[in-house]
């Protein structure tokens, strides 16, 4: 029997780390064929150059595409999208997969959605079912509406998928393969050391990993769109009056992420910002042990909440950008004011590591996924559930 081709879809920085896990099990696995596409910001430097981790990691796509309009606007994002529906069809229709795996909720996904159903190729789907702020909420929601195969990282999740009409034998709650990253990352018992300022190339002074730092990871939201400086600007303000040592990871491509990076520059230049060391982009394990040894961690990424769950890291999340995600005891919730987030910030660090908690899975989902992708059966043609 011929094995069953698996094409996942890597279009963002997030999205490798949220499916490596089942990349490697899809590709381990003695039924399953491994097919990759690489593209959107994966492709691009100013977001880190995502391609060059995913070849590191043994992976070698079997396509690339390019999609991202520049600007960081509404306008360029709704474009952008259109060029990805233009350009996977073609892809898709070269590679002949059984199935395609979409990750998570960015726009990109959209595209990716839309272009294998079109297709008639079955759609396989990560972490739905969540609940957030911005675009992401309705993206994630039409995916799941588009999709024949859901993963969701956790029961809830996997409820509200149900209650929006899909067949509850295509809801397989595995957990999210991002934990896994983060158990094996965690059972490792490397060192970071400070040759990573050197290594992965980034902006400032670098300083001893084993003092006091924050780790700094802050996103535009899409539906505030226009305001991402001034929100980006508190931010920095308490950064500054913290002086603290302070890593900070550029922002994703998302609508408004010029403003942010507008921001950050204009305040490097009217202010002494030796205590701030900025990244493109980190590998995950390395992104992981800056959260295992961090004083807090401060921003809008779903990583203070999802791996920091699981780490037990002190956050302070800022904005309406992780509004309802299911949450652990880790997070203190703020707005977009200065004052707020550096009292939230001195009551983590007081505070202290806190205890993990499974919230989003024990750190198997890779496994998981491939072995029912192996084995389950797809019908092509979907019906609301009632």
């Amino acid at each position: 029997m011929a094995k069953r081709k698996i094409c996942v879809v890597v279009a963002n920085r997030a999205n490798y780390s949220s499916i490596k896990s089942a990349m490697r099990a899809i590709d381990a696995h003695p039924d399953l064929e491994l097919q990759v596409i690489a593209g959107a910001s994966v492709l691009l430097d100013r977001y880190g150059l995502a391609i060059d981790l995913i070849r590191e990691d043994g992976f070698t796509p079997d396509a690339t595409f390019h999609m991202i309009i520049e600007g960081e606007t509404p306008s360029t994002m709704a474009k952008s999208t259109g060029l990805g529906l233009l350009e996977l069809p073609t892809l898709l229709e070269g590679l002949k997969p059984d199935v395609v795996l979409a990750v998570g909720d960015r726009f990109e996904v959209i595209a990716i959605a839309i272009a294998a159903v079109f297709m008639n190729i079955p759609l396989a789907h990560t972490m739905g079912g969540e609940v957030t702020g911005t675009i992401d909420e309705s993206v994630r929601h039409a995916v799941t509406k588009l999709a024949h195969i859901h993963f969701p990282a956790n029961v809830a999740s996997g409820e509200r998928i149900i209650k929006m009409g899909e067949d509850p034998a295509t809801v397989h709650v595995v957990g999210c393969p991002r934990i896994d990253l983060i158990r094996e990352t965690l059972e490792d018992s490397a060192e970071l050391g400070e040759d990573i300022f050197a290594t992965f190339k980034g902006v400032g002074d670098s300083f001893k990993l084993d003092s006091d730092f924050v780790l700094v990871s802050q996103h535009p939201v899409t539906t505030e769109y226009g305001q991402a400086r001034r929100q980006i600007e508190e931010t920095l303000h308490a950064l500054n009056e913290l002086q603290m040592h302070t890593i900070m990871i550029w922002p994703n491509v998302d609508a408004g992420s010029e403003d942010i990076a507008k921001g950050i520059r204009t305040f490097r230049e009217h202010n002494e910002c030796t205590y701030l060391h900025m990244f493109k982009n980190l590998p995950i394990n390395v992104y992981v042990r800056l959260m295992n040894k961090c004083a807090c961690i401060i921003g809008n990424s779903s990583s203070a909440i999802r791996e920091g769950a699981y780490i037990g890291v002190p956050a302070v999340n800022i904005g309406t950008r992780q509004n309802a995600r299911q949450r652990g005891a880790n997070v203190i919730d703020v707005g977009h004011n200065r004052g707020e987030i550096i009292e939230a910030v001195r009551r983590q660090m007081d505070h202290g590591k806190y205890k993990s908690e499974n919230i989003y899975g024990d750190g198997n989902a890779g496994k998981r996924i491939a072995d029912i992708l192996a084995s389950c059966q797809v019908r092509i043609q979907k019906q609301i559930m009632y």
